[in-house]
């Protein structure tokens, strides 16, 4: 059986936009259209790698890499670069940003097999990484702290990515603890507004009007901020302590977003153990908060038990 490779795939994307012979869904992607197969393509891969899957991995990692061909095809296409071009400027980044293993900056280097190694620590390799990434700033007239970190990355990682990014110049808390305090304060301000927000409903009900917000009422009640509705300082409220939660998740060495999908994996494991108790036992599925909570206290007690 013919094992395929890279020079195989480089083919089997041009046959796929030829435009006489090619597909019709393949032909008609751009840069744009593609971006968001290519993220959902990123996602999987991640998914794979958390369920330990290692033949699905191999798949993801084809059809992450996929993306990469389609969309090299597409500036080859444009005259833009080949992705050649994109192997070629991939090895020279890396070999600026290791100098620590290719100290001639030569990927073949024959002469290094014999030379002294290079005695260095991983906090220094981080710090020589971040130098180089400044300096490409610089020569890409990107001169502001955050120029490069993408917008498009989802909002947990890019939180991380600032608070990383300004920490050397300050903006930062010595420790975890200090990180956990602020998310405390980030936390009773929350507190005190949904309380703010409960006390205008109940002006709102008892002056015989509907049980909303009043964006009167609430900038009658919260005249520090004119102009803003209750909701729209809880949306900021709520923001403010899931970015102190990234913080804090920062500072323990705790990546915020691999924590989050374990929380939601757990949070469907438990749900869907509690509503397999509520099948078993004839139970009607709308059972009252009580019987709820001690179904979900016997899930929980019968998972630690496994551990």
């Amino acid at each position: 059986m013919q094992h395929y490779s890279v020079t195989d795939l480089i083919y089997l994307m041009s046959r796929l936009r030829e435009p006489e012979r090619g597909c019709p869904w393949d032909l008609k992607q751009t840069y744009k259209s593609i971006v968001n197969h290519s993220i959902e393509e990123v996602y999987e891969l991640a998914d794979a790698i958390e369920q330990a899957d290692v033949v699905d991995i191999q798949g993801e990692l084809g059809d992450v890499l996929f993306q990469v061909i389609f969309l090299a095809r597409i500036a080859e296409e444009n005259n833009d670069f080949s992705f050649n071009d994109v192997v070629h400027s991939l090895c020279e980044k890396l070999l600026r940003r290791h100098p620590h293993v290719f100290s001639s900056g030569v990927l073949y280097d024959k002469t290094e097999a014999t030379g002294a190694t290079v005695a260095i620590d991983e906090s220094q390799v981080t710090k020589n990484w971040e130098k180089q990434k400044k300096q490409e700033r610089i020569e890409k007239n990107r001169s502001h702290l955050f120029d490069d970190i993408p917008r498009a990355l989802p909002a947990l990682p890019r939180a991380a990515k600032i608070q990383k990014r300004a920490s050397p110049k300050g903006f930062d808390w010595p420790t975890a603890m200090g990180a956990l305090q602020k998310l405390k304060e980030e936390v009773a301000e929350l507190e005190t507004l949904l309380l703010l927000s409960e006390n205008i409903e109940k002006t709102s009900a008892s002056n015989g009007e509907s049980n909303t917000f009043s964006d009167e009422l609430a900038e009658t009640e919260a005249h520090s901020l004119p102009g803003d509705t209750i909701q729209q300082r809880l949306a900021e409220e709520l923001g403010d302590v899931l970015f102190s939660c990234v913080n804090v998740a920062r500072k323990v060495g705790v990546n915020s977003e691999q924590a989050l999908r374990h929380a939601n994996s757990k949070f469907i494991q438990r749900v869907d153990a509690v509503m397999a108790k509520i099948a078993s036992q004839g139970l009607d599925e709308r059972v009252d908060s009580e019987q709820l909570d001690k179904l979900w206290q016997l899930v929980k007690q019968e998972k630690r038990s496994l551990l």
